[in-house]
Protein backbone atom coordinates (compact mmCIF):
# COMPACT_ATOMS: atom_id res chain seq x y z
CA UNK A 1 0.00 0.00 0.00
CA UNK A 2 3.14 2.62 0.58
CA UNK A 3 4.49 1.70 -2.38
CA UNK A 4 1.08 2.48 -4.34
CA UNK A 5 1.09 5.43 -2.54
CA UNK A 6 4.65 6.37 -3.12
CA UNK A 7 4.21 6.05 -6.95
CA UNK A 8 1.09 7.98 -6.92
CA UNK A 9 2.45 11.12 -5.61
CA UNK A 10 5.55 10.25 -7.90
CA UNK A 11 3.07 10.42 -10.73
CA UNK A 12 1.18 13.45 -9.80
CA UNK A 13 4.49 14.98 -8.77
CA UNK A 14 6.19 14.84 -12.59
CA UNK A 15 2.75 15.34 -14.13
CA UNK A 16 2.76 19.01 -11.85
CA UNK A 17 6.10 19.81 -12.94
CA UNK A 18 6.19 18.42 -16.94
CA UNK A 19 2.77 20.10 -17.49
CA UNK A 20 4.31 23.19 -16.41
CA UNK A 21 2.24 23.86 -13.07
CA UNK A 22 4.46 24.14 -10.83
CA UNK A 23 2.86 27.14 -9.18
CA UNK A 24 2.83 30.75 -11.26
CA UNK A 25 5.57 31.98 -12.79
CA UNK A 26 6.39 35.42 -12.31
CA UNK A 27 6.21 37.84 -14.96
CA UNK A 28 8.86 40.70 -15.14
CA UNK A 29 7.06 43.98 -17.09
CA UNK A 30 8.20 46.85 -17.61
CA UNK A 31 8.15 49.19 -15.04
CA UNK A 32 10.83 49.46 -11.86
CA UNK A 33 10.23 50.68 -8.26
CA UNK A 34 11.67 54.38 -7.29
CA UNK A 35 12.48 54.40 -3.57
CA UNK A 36 11.89 57.30 -0.86
CA UNK A 37 13.21 56.96 2.38
CA UNK A 38 11.06 56.96 5.07
CA UNK A 39 11.73 59.90 6.83
CA UNK A 40 11.71 61.64 3.64
CA UNK A 41 8.14 60.43 2.63
CA UNK A 42 7.10 61.61 6.13
CA UNK A 43 7.98 65.23 5.50
CA UNK A 44 7.00 65.58 1.92
CA UNK A 45 3.32 66.51 1.69
CA UNK A 46 3.46 70.25 1.28
CA UNK A 47 1.44 72.86 -0.71
CA UNK A 48 2.79 74.93 -3.12
CA UNK A 49 1.60 78.26 -5.07
CA UNK A 50 2.70 77.37 -8.20
CA UNK A 51 0.73 75.63 -10.47
CA UNK A 52 2.72 72.76 -12.21
CA UNK A 53 1.86 70.83 -15.92
CA UNK A 54 -0.44 67.83 -15.80
CA UNK A 55 1.18 64.63 -16.96
CA UNK A 56 -0.50 62.03 -15.80
CA UNK A 57 -3.92 63.12 -14.64
CA UNK A 58 -5.91 60.41 -12.62
CA UNK A 59 -8.88 60.89 -10.09
CA UNK A 60 -11.22 64.00 -10.31
CA UNK A 61 -13.28 65.53 -7.16
CA UNK A 62 -14.63 68.94 -7.13
CA UNK A 63 -15.43 70.65 -3.97
CA UNK A 64 -17.09 74.01 -4.54
CA UNK A 65 -15.30 76.13 -6.27
CA UNK A 66 -12.40 74.09 -5.93
CA UNK A 67 -11.40 70.79 -8.37
CA UNK A 68 -8.68 68.96 -7.32
CA UNK A 69 -6.91 66.07 -10.07
CA UNK A 70 -4.80 63.72 -8.93
CA UNK A 71 -1.00 63.52 -10.51
CA UNK A 72 -0.38 59.75 -10.55
CA UNK A 73 2.81 59.54 -8.38
CA UNK A 74 3.19 63.23 -7.73
CA UNK A 75 0.41 64.95 -5.83
CA UNK A 76 -2.48 66.70 -6.23
CA UNK A 77 -3.42 70.03 -8.67
CA UNK A 78 -5.94 72.53 -7.07
CA UNK A 79 -7.65 74.53 -9.54
CA UNK A 80 -10.22 77.74 -8.55
CA UNK A 81 -13.24 76.85 -10.75
CA UNK A 82 -15.05 80.09 -9.52
CA UNK A 83 -15.15 81.13 -12.58
CA UNK A 84 -16.05 77.75 -14.96
CA UNK A 85 -15.28 79.83 -18.21
CA UNK A 86 -11.74 80.57 -16.96
CA UNK A 87 -10.22 77.85 -14.49
CA UNK A 88 -7.56 79.07 -12.75
CA UNK A 89 -4.57 76.57 -11.76
CA UNK A 90 -3.55 77.45 -8.12
CA UNK A 91 -1.60 75.86 -6.92
CA UNK A 92 -0.39 71.75 -6.13
CA UNK A 93 0.26 69.62 -3.44
CA UNK A 94 2.99 67.67 -3.48
CA UNK A 95 2.65 64.00 -1.93
CA UNK A 96 4.98 61.12 -3.40
CA UNK A 97 2.99 57.68 -4.53
CA UNK A 98 -0.54 59.89 -4.16
CA UNK A 99 -2.38 57.71 -6.51
CA UNK A 100 -6.03 58.34 -4.51
CA UNK A 101 -7.90 61.08 -2.96
CA UNK A 102 -10.65 62.38 -1.46
CA UNK A 103 -12.22 65.50 -0.04
CA UNK A 104 -14.70 66.05 3.27
CA UNK A 105 -15.46 69.40 4.81
CA UNK A 106 -12.06 71.22 4.86
CA UNK A 107 -10.07 68.35 4.63
CA UNK A 108 -8.21 66.64 1.58
CA UNK A 109 -7.66 62.53 2.61
CA UNK A 110 -4.57 61.15 0.36
CA UNK A 111 -2.70 58.56 -0.07
CA UNK A 112 1.16 59.18 0.55
CA UNK A 113 2.73 55.81 -0.53
CA UNK A 114 1.96 53.45 2.00
CA UNK A 115 0.30 56.47 4.44
CA UNK A 116 -2.57 57.92 4.67
CA UNK A 117 -2.45 61.66 4.80
CA UNK A 118 -5.42 64.08 6.38
CA UNK A 119 -4.06 67.72 4.61
CA UNK A 120 -6.55 70.59 5.87
CA UNK A 121 -7.16 72.81 2.77
CA UNK A 122 -7.68 76.08 4.88
CA UNK A 123 -4.67 75.72 6.24
CA UNK A 124 -2.21 73.98 3.74
CA UNK A 125 -0.73 71.23 6.17
CA UNK A 126 -0.85 67.98 7.05
CA UNK A 127 -2.91 67.59 10.27
CA UNK A 128 -2.84 63.44 10.74
CA UNK A 129 -0.69 60.56 9.18
CA UNK A 130 -1.27 56.87 9.84
CA UNK A 131 1.42 55.22 8.84
CA UNK A 132 1.54 51.74 6.77
CA UNK A 133 -2.14 51.87 6.10
CA UNK A 134 -1.67 50.71 2.92
CA UNK A 135 0.43 48.28 0.89
CA UNK A 136 3.21 49.95 -1.41
CA UNK A 137 1.51 50.46 -5.35
CA UNK A 138 1.77 47.97 -7.62
CA UNK A 139 3.57 48.52 -10.91
CA UNK A 140 1.30 49.71 -13.75
CA UNK A 141 1.10 46.39 -15.55
CA UNK A 142 0.31 44.29 -12.59
CA UNK A 143 4.02 42.63 -12.77
CA UNK A 144 6.35 41.42 -10.32
CA UNK A 145 9.26 43.21 -10.21
CA UNK A 146 11.66 42.56 -7.56
CA UNK A 147 14.49 44.47 -6.36
CA UNK A 148 16.68 44.81 -3.58
CA UNK A 149 16.49 47.75 -1.14
CA UNK A 150 17.81 49.53 1.98
CA UNK A 151 15.56 49.09 5.10
CA UNK A 152 13.50 52.54 5.69
CA UNK A 153 12.50 52.67 1.85
CA UNK A 154 9.38 52.87 0.13
CA UNK A 155 8.31 52.44 -3.32
CA UNK A 156 6.46 56.20 -4.50
CA UNK A 157 6.31 55.36 -8.08
CA UNK A 158 6.96 53.18 -11.21
CA UNK A 159 9.05 54.36 -14.22
CA UNK A 160 8.66 52.39 -17.55
CA UNK A 161 12.04 50.90 -18.26
CA UNK A 162 13.80 51.83 -21.78
CA UNK A 163 15.08 48.74 -23.53
CA UNK A 164 17.16 48.82 -26.43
Amino acid sequence: MKRITFLLLLLFSLNMVFSGFVGPTPKYGDYEPVYMKRSDLENSVAYKDQARKMVHPGKIYYKSPYIYINERYKGVHVINNSDPANPVKEGFITAPGCIDMAVKDDVLYLDNSVDLVAFSLSRKEVTKRVKNMFPEPLAPDNTFNYHPREENMVIVEWKKITRN
